[in-house]
């Protein structure tokens, strides 16, 4: 296998028709007129997207509420963006996970490792609002918060010659 670095942004550095099959796991914005350009005609692509307002829950509760949380992660908008490009998704699965945190230390691991969900995150800066989820769960009320994922295969079909024909 070989690893290769792109900008974000640039072209793949990859001839046209490189690939029978594109996959990716989480990609920010996925670059559908790039991603048909290197799939072979009937190749596919298939991936795992973060969906819309994942892990809202918990961000908001540091940050308080966000305008229009999860706006550009919607599977319907991406697979219209996907279909726009020249593919043609062939399956979309959604899914909304429930996460449940028991402990205040769980939740200062994740947002520590998730770091984009509360950019300045720390426990001092936080200190308040770690005591309101400490409390909450030493009652034995664990913080739910949902991660929202969605699976979305799309494939460049071939073109179709049609032959011009006389009518009688």
């Amino acid at each position: 296998m070989e690893v290769v670095e792109t900008a974000a942004g640039a072209p793949l550095p990859f001839p046209d028709g490189s690939f029978e099959l594109v996959t990716a796991r989480h990609p920010v914005r996925p670059d559908w007129e790039e991603i048909r350009r290197v799939l072979v005609p009937g190749g596919h692509y298939f991936a795992q997207h973060v969906g819309a307002a994942s892990a809202i829950e918990l961000t908001e509760h540091f940050l308080g509420p966000l305008p229009e949380p999860g706006k550009g992660r919607d599977p319907q908008h991406e697979a219209a963006s996907a279909e726009a490009a020249g593919l043609t998704v062939t399956a979309l699965r959604t899914a909304r996970c429930r996460m449940e945190f028991f402990d205040v230390g769980a939740g200062v691991w994740i947002l520590r490792k998730r770091i984009w969900w509360v950019p300045d995150f720390s426990a001092e800066r936080y200190l308040d609002k770690l005591a309101e989820l400490d409390e909450q769960m030493r009652a034995g009320r664990p913080f739910i918060d949902h991660s929202t994922r969605h699976l979305i295969e799309a494939q460049r079909w071939a073109r179709v010659r049609r032959s011009r024909s006389c009518g009688v």
